[in-house]
């Protein structure tokens, strides 16, 4: 079917012309902006220029002037100018763009966003594409792509970045090669993108892989036989911003939390983290979570940069050449446990938490190079401390042994029955 602006859909998938929002300053990117229009064009999508510059009109009108986007923020573009510094402004600028992205994908006006910046124009970006819904392609070209100045939790769960090499300033042979190759990254992306539409209730399900936490193989069929779909997010950092981002949207129509690891590194200061939010989403949105401290005995670190400080000589596992482990102190691991009590204790929704009281991720068992008994007990006595704050229940097995997604199912399936956990699809 042939709709407007020369659309044409196929299953609800966007098959050509997509319109693209192209957000950029119009002030200091106008020739790279061009350039990324002419290409949007040349791949078959239609672009729609947002201008976020505050400091001068650019050298073309775009499709959305900078003064609208400062209305969307609630003020004038002046007001913005005055505000304090190039921060203050660029924050407000953030603000209207996002509403106006929010509101142009919702009416149907675009179908993909691509965003060019620096840091600036980055910090930006990141606001807008958080705007828009999973689904929608949205990809910020940049001159910080995958940087460790960006935090997890300001990621969008589908966001895909391009390194804007060579673009400071100006364009020339590379800057043209990294525009024209994300201009035509977004236009296919939103030619095909197919928005999740669930037929089927959603569980999110957290874990690091078979090879160190294997219960979604006895969980993820025996779900799908109770009428539900399964997501399994990996947390190795980005994997559980994901997750939490739709947790926190309600997306979820119960979460099995059983791979924490990202929490223990945010408490034992890795680099491999999921923000500080994690385990939060769901509790603030109410949905039902079953939680295990899965992983939650280990501290991550790249391999490639050695063990952290005061780790040096602790017992390691090298997983491949990105990631390794190391045992967490017993002082830590109760810090831990206290951070996942406090966290669970304040779910506004349905919340226990599942104690595998023979262990928690593959290389602690006895034999493997993290197993640490006196570790493990030190967690268990301090998770053991806040059974008085929350549904904590022991399960005398491994959390890799059949009996641990046994006894998961148990609990799924007593809520199922009791009208906690909904057959609806969010």
């Amino acid at each position: 079917m042939r709709g407007a602006r020369g659309l044409v859909r196929r299953g609800g998938r966007v098959a050509v012309n997509p319109t693209i929002l192209l957000v950029g300053t119009a002030d200091t990117k106008s020739d790279e902006l061009r350039y990324l229009g002419e290409r949007i064009t040349a791949a078959g999508g239609t672009p729609l220029l947002m201008d976020v510059g505050v400091l001068a009109p650019g050298p073309y009108a775009p499709a959305i002037a900078n003064t609208e986007v400062a209305a969307a923020a609630g003020c004038t573009l002046q007001q913005v100018l005055d505000s304090g510094d190039e921060n203050s402004a660029m924050a407000l600028m953030a603000r209207g763009a996002a509403r106006l992205a929010a509101q142009l994908q919702r009416a149907g006006r675009i179908q993909g966003l691509l965003v060019l910046g620096g840091t600036m124009g980055t910090d930006l970006a990141l606001d807008v594409a958080a705007a828009l819904p999973l689904g929608c392609p949205k990809l910020v070209l940049t001159t910080v792509a995958y940087s460790h100045l960006i935090p997890p939790e300001r990621i969008a769960p589908d966001l895909m970045m391009v390194l804007w090499a060579g673009g400071l300033y100006g364009l020339n042979s590379l800057c043209r090669s990294a525009l024209s190759q994300a201009a035509g990254a977004v236009v296919g992306a939103a030619r095909v993108a197919e928005p999740p539409r669930p037929e089927r209730p959603l569980v999110g399900m957290s874990s690091l892989g078979k090879s160190c936490l294997s219960y979604m193989v006895r969980l993820k069929p025996a779900l799908e036989a109770r009428g539900f779909e399964v997501a399994v997010f990996h947390t190795t950092g980005m994997g559980g911003r994901a997750f939490e981002a739709l947790a926190a949207e309600g997306r979820f129509a119960a979460v099995m939390d059983f791979s924490l690891q990202e929490l223990a590194n945010q408490v034992g200061g890795s680099c491999v983290t999921a923000g500080p939010d994690r385990l939060r989403g769901a509790g603030r949105a109410g949905v039902p979570q079953i939680v295990a401290p899965g992983a939650a005995d280990m501290i991550d670190f790249p391999t490639w940069a050695g063990a952290p400080a005061g780790y040096e000589t602790a017992p390691a596992h090298a997983h491949n050449r990105l990631i390794a482990s190391t045992v967490a102190t017993p002082a830590l691991r109760e810090r831990i446990a206290a951070e996942i009590i406090d966290r669970v204790a304040g779910a506004t929704g349905p919340a226990c938490v599942l104690l595998p009281t023979a262990g928690l991720q593959a290389w602690d068992r006895p034999g493997e190079a993290l197993h640490d008994p006196e570790g493990l007990a030190a967690f268990q006595r301090a998770l053991r401390a806040g059974a008085g704050r929350i549904d904590l229940r022991e399960v005398p097995a491994h959390i890799n042994d059949a009996a641990f997604a046994d006894a998961a199912l148990a609990v799924f399936d007593d809520w199922l029955e009791r009208g906690l956990i909904h057959r609806a699809v969010a």
